[in-house]
């Protein structure tokens, strides 16, 4: 799954690497992350706010096409749709599928394979660093969310399996 969450930027994020998300109204960082079905992150890339989603979507599932090869499918949100479908099948051998609403949906609906990326932001927002961008660098950002999963996955790992009855 691929999809992407804008964050209120602290006062000591330069003006050089913040942007303004005009359909969110949020003055800050974009993150755009790609999970596996489990919700453990295969990559991360954090640009400034008001960068469209399908022109750092296409950087980044490069990235992750070449580090995981294996990769053949992606869900994403309907903001993804477009060029970038074709681009992604023809480039990248990967399958760009969009999860739409249904026109009479109204409110919060939570979506078929959607709610694996938002649980990740879920788990992003629950550590206390990645509540607001407080870092000068996109690259210092990335590494806290990795930073982030990587205790997340630690958890996971060391967690006590239930005895076979």
């Amino acid at each position: 799954m691929i999809d992407s969450q804008s964050v209120k930027a602290d006062a000591v994020v330069g003006s050089d690497s913040r942007g303004f998300d005009g359909g969110k109204l949020i003055n800050g960082h974009k993150r755009h992350v790609v999970v596996d079905t489990l919700g453990l992150l295969l990559g991360v890339m954090v640009t400034a706010a008001d960068t469209g989603d399908r022109a750092t979507a296409q950087v980044l599932l490069e990235r992750v096409a070449d580090a995981h090869h294996r990769l053949a499918l992606v869900w994403a949100d309907g903001g993804y749709t477009g060029p970038l479908v074709e681009y992604c099948l023809a480039t990248l051998a990967l399958v760009l599928a969009i999860v739409k609403r249904s026109d009479d949906m109204r409110g919060s609906v939570v979506l078929p394979k959607r709610w694996i990326v938002e649980r990740l932001f879920a788990h992003l927002m629950r550590t206390r660093r990645l509540a607001r961008d407080y870092e000068r660098r996109t690259t210092s950002a990335e590494a806290v969310i990795y930073w982030s999963m990587t205790l997340l996955m630690t958890r996971r790992l060391a967690r006590p399996r239930p005895s076979p009855a």
